[in-house]
């Protein structure tokens, strides 16, 4: 459901006019459904017919739960075309859906923040789109206030222009000259009803890009459920997988650590495959651009070879950009873009704000300078850096939290529960710790740059931030029992895009209150008054020269 600004029910004044009647979804999408429920069928029929399964024995039973899974999307898909329309008025865009519980839910056209298509395979294979239709909502429901899935692609696409695009409008003669000076910008001709034509292409697919995405923690945990799933399926089919991963080797004469080293590298070697493959295909045919649309320009990301996706982000909603390095791979300059910008649902899992592939940090900075169009690179720009109090905070916690654990584990060992020599684990990780912590401070750092404040930190994923002074609505100052003793203060900027709070972490308490006055100038002064003056009459240096009421 929408929240209740965004979403409301349709006012009686906004009947639509003659034309404007309620459609239904793609009849196509039956007949997807019908192969749907055949295919959901064959694994049975082949394991009873053709592998000569018993039909009474246990073997068969996941593959008649499969079976009756993929049947009842089936119905589900058929019952939900038959109970779900939808209408475009002047001023509305409307849906209805449900069968025991009916909900009609309506939009403003003036509300709406988004129109995304996407199309899974069985999508591209029949000619559907999804066509999800947001208003910047940040419910748990999802990142678009309703769905219609499916439409026929030309209904997608006709719906996308008519709410978001001004496919009429000219590009202008600095859009043109830029695409000609710049080889990174290029002007396409639409292919189809409701694409427009792209004033500038910042990024496209780049297949050595792989290299950046082949490792991570999804490597190991979707090889693992895609080899539980395949020792599943094939066991139900008679195959006995165990006896034949037995006889590969001699395990018995690996030991345990050549059996444990056997199973990383062919986890990860695995692993790093499948992730290539799903780079190809998420990515494949990528294109970051600038269009045009009905409110200005927007930012555009295509990608995908058998599920397509396209999202457009209203560049005037934009309020900066992010580049976060993960730990692991920092070696190899790999990262993270997204952009900060109103609208989008930051938790979504489809990650609407993302605007590149993982890749070299490198380009990043370099297409996020072109997004921001600043003539100097705000990411390039040296950042202040933290006071020592920060690296002895960050090495006080490291250290208690070795020592908490080394006290849980001896409480354990001396009640028989774990082994001694498991106390030694503590002792081992309180080095990575205090490593943990020295990354940690090295990654501190803040500036202004003109418009934008630049802050950094972070240890598993160190983040650089750049955003649209402003776009800041509030200032926080934080100080804890720990940080004062030290002479800490965090200064967090809050704005209603991303993540809504961007904190500056462990700032120098005597400068504190002049960067948090100089992120969002006006914002403290009326909380803040001149410090006292000095027995001779003179005033505190400026970083001191005020306090917090």
């Amino acid at each position: 459901m929408s929240s209740p600004d965004d979403a409301q029910r349709s006012p009686v004044d906004s009947q639509p006019a003659p034309g404007q009647d309620w459609q239904r979804l793609s009849a196509r999408m039956i007949w997807v459904d019908l192969v749907q429920s055949l295919l959901s069928l064959l694994p049975a029929v082949v394991a009873i017919w053709v592998v000569g399964v018993d039909p009474n024995g246990g073997q068969i039973w996941p593959l008649i739960g499969l079976a009756a899974v993929g049947v009842w999307g089936a119905v589900a898909d058929a019952l939900r075309w038959i109970f779900t329309s939808y209408r475009v008025t002047a001023t509305h865009v409307e849906a209805k859906s449900g069968i025991f519980r009916r909900v009609h839910r309506s939009i403003q056209r003036d509300r709406l923040r988004s129109v995304d298509i996407e199309a899974k395979l069985r999508h591209r294979l029949s000619g559907l789109r999804v066509v999800n239709i947001g208003a910047g909502q940040q419910s748990a429901e999802g990142d678009s206030a309703f769905a219609l899935d499916s439409l026929s692609v030309d209904d997608a696409r006709a719906l996308q222009s008519g709410l978001m695009h001004a496919t009429d409008a000219p590009v202008s003669h600095d859009d043109e000259s830029a695409a000609g000076d710049d080889p990174s910008a290029a002007e396409t001709q639409a292919v189809g009803p409701g694409q427009s034509v792209p004033s500038r292409v910042f990024a496209r697919f780049e297949p050595r890009w792989v290299v950046h995405n082949l490792f991570s923690v999804w490597t190991y945990i979707v090889v693992l459920g895609i080899g539980g799933g395949t020792y599943w399926f094939l066991s139900s089919l008679g195959v006995d997988v165990s006896g034949f991963v037995a006889g590969l080797l001699d395990w018995e004469s690996l030991g345990w650590v050549g059996i444990a080293a056997v199973a990383w590298v062919s986890l990860t070697a695995v692993g790093a495959l499948f992730m290539a493959v799903v780079y190809f295909t998420e990515y494949w045919g990528f294109e970051l651009a600038r269009v045009r649309g009905r409110e200005g320009t927007m930012l555009r990301t295509r990608h995908g070879l058998l599920t397509s996706r396209e999202v457009n982000r209203q560049e005037h909603r934009i309020r900066g950009l992010q580049i976060s390095e993960p730990l692991l791979w920092r070696w190899m300059g790999t990262s993270d873009t997204s952009v900060i910008t109103t609208g989008l649902n930051m938790w979504s899992m489809a990650q609407p704000s993302a605007i590149l592939p993982r890749g070299p940090v490198e380009v990043a900075r370099d297409v996020a300078a072109d997004v921001l169009g600043t003539a100097e690179n705000p990411f390039e720009t040296p950042l202040s850096q933290h006071p020592v109090a920060a690296l002895r905070r960050r090495l006080w916690w490291a250290t208690a939290i070795a020592a908490g654990t080394a006290a849980v584990l001896a409480w354990l060992a001396a009640t028989g529960i774990l082994p001694v020599s498991v106390v030694w684990a503590a002792v081992a990780m309180w080095p990575l710790l205090l490593a943990g912590a020295a990354i940690a401070y090295r990654a501190l750092g803040h500036t202004i740059a003109g418009p934008h404040l630049i802050t950094r930190s972070g240890l598993a994923s160190r983040s650089t931030t750049v955003l649209q002074r402003s776009a800041v609505s509030t200032i926080v100052v934080r100080e804890s029992i720990f940080q004062r003793r030290l002479g800490l203060k965090s200064v967090s900027a809050m704005t209603a895009a991303g993540y809504c709070e961007y904190t500056t972490p462990d700032i120098d308490a005597r400068t504190s209150l002049q960067f948090a006055r100089d992120v969002a100038p006006g914002i403290l002064d009326p909380f803040l008054v001149p410090a006292p003056s000095r027995v001779d009459g003179s005033r505190p240096h400026a970083g001191v020269s005020t306090h917090a009421r």
